[in-house]
């Protein structure tokens, strides 16, 4: 059955509209491409020469660069808070020394003593040239100041050989100093010998500082009696026995003056203040030992070890140091030498005259003993 003219005019209209529809689709379609391309041509101009931001939601995050590792110096410093703090290399044929902290304007303290087979250590310089001469005047030990820049400062070691220490046989002298005076006949009592006159002990001290001797600390004493570390001819200790008010007033001006180490053996029991001077060394003549014990003689050599080193431990406590005390009268014995090796104490030093050598027992360290009248020409010739 043919549709009706009705029927046909209704199809012609619809489909008239949908033509229209579609017409009106895409023209939308088209001008939205449009659009978008006109917007991104302007982007793509406005951020010519730009980076493009990458997609957060897609890129990972750029890794972070690897710190430089601290130097061994660097990470020492780091760790002290002392604005004075200085990194101490040490540098030298088959030396592999850590770097150690010091103090900037102090005295060097405890500096290594390295060990070589077949070797003998002969020191720390200031330059690779000093340590080749082996030069006394540029050989850096605990009585000198520290002095560095940047923080930093590299010493150089040395190396001698045994057959050279023998053929040296150098021996040092610890020089033994009591009371000083200003008056130049000295004291008219019975301890007159104890007593030097102050511009004698100033002679004394120019002459050591102007001829440059080498001060040994007594760690660097106690390595040269083990044949570990040679010490130049021209070496001496300077100590002084009691800390009497005389030292402390009189003396220790001298040796600030000089600029040279010394140990005062201090009594503990009568004194508890620290050291008077950055160049004074406080150690032991015992606490409560300078006393006469039940024979006349010296309490030490009445107790027994356990009083003698709980002695030495009280006395050690209050200096802050062991490493070497002196006999009081220079009295000692056996049981002595118990007592300190109970309490640690390494070394001590007797009233006997002599020099310290390789091999000299260290529990009976001789001394040179200086006395009120003492010439300039005999103080040379003792210390050599």
């Amino acid at each position: 059955m043919e549709p009706t003219r009705q029927q046909q005019r209704t199809r012609r209209m619809t489909a008239r509209r949908r033509r229209r529809l579609t017409l009106t689709a895409t023209s939308a379609v088209l001008l939205v491409a449009a659009v978008v391309g006109a917007v991104l041509v302007v982007r793509a101009v406005a951020g010519a020469g730009e980076p493009v931001a990458a997609d957060p939601r897609t890129s990972s995050p750029a890794p972070s660069p690897t710190p430089t590792p601290l130097s061994p110096e660097e990470a020492l410093l780091a760790s002290s808070a002392d604005p004075n703090a200085c990194a101490v290399s040490f540098a030298g044929d088959g030396i592999a020394e850590a770097p150690r902290l010091q103090t900037q304007g102090a005295l060097y303290q405890y500096l290594p003593i390295p060990h070589r087979d077949g070797a003998v250590f002969a020191g720390w310089y200031a330059s690779p040239a000093a340590a080749a001469s082996q030069s006394t005047i540029d050989r850096i030990n605990g009585a000198d100041l520290v002095s560095c820049e940047h923080r930093r400062i590299t010493v150089y070691g040395a190396w001698t050989t045994p057959a050279a220490v023998a053929a040296a046989d150098v021996g040092v002298p610890i020089l033994m100093y009591h009371q000083f005076t200003t008056n130049p006949a000295g004291e008219d009592n019975s301890l007159k010998l104890n007593y030097i006159y102050t511009a004698d002990f100033d002679a004394q001290m120019a002459h050591i500082a102007d001829n440059r001797f080498y001060l040994p600390t007594w760690d660097e004493l106690s390595a040269f009696i083990d044949g570990k570390l040679s010490l130049p001819r021209n070496s001496v200790i300077i100590t002084d026995d009691d800390a009497d008010a005389t030292w402390l007033t009189l003396g220790v001006p001298i040796i600030n003056k000089h600029r040279l180490l010394a140990t005062s053996f201090v009594i503990t029991k009568w004194r508890h203040e620290p050291t008077p001077s950055p160049y004074v060394l406080q150690r032991s003549h015992t606490d409560d030992m300078h006393e006469a014990g039940a024979n006349g003689k010296g309490r030490m050599v009445n107790y027994t070890a356990d009083q003698i080193a709980a002695d030495m431990e009280a006395s050690a406590k209050i200096l802050g140091a062991k490493e070497v005390m002196a006999y009081p009268f220079g009295h000692y014995n056996d049981t002595a030498k118990q007592g300190l090796r109970q309490a640690g104490f390494e070394m001590a030093r007797t009233t006997e005259h002599g020099y310290v050598r390789p091999g000299t027992d260290k529990l009976a360290l001789p001394c040179i003993r200086i006395n009120y009248g003492t010439s300039l020409s005999e103080f040379i010739s003792e210390i050599g």
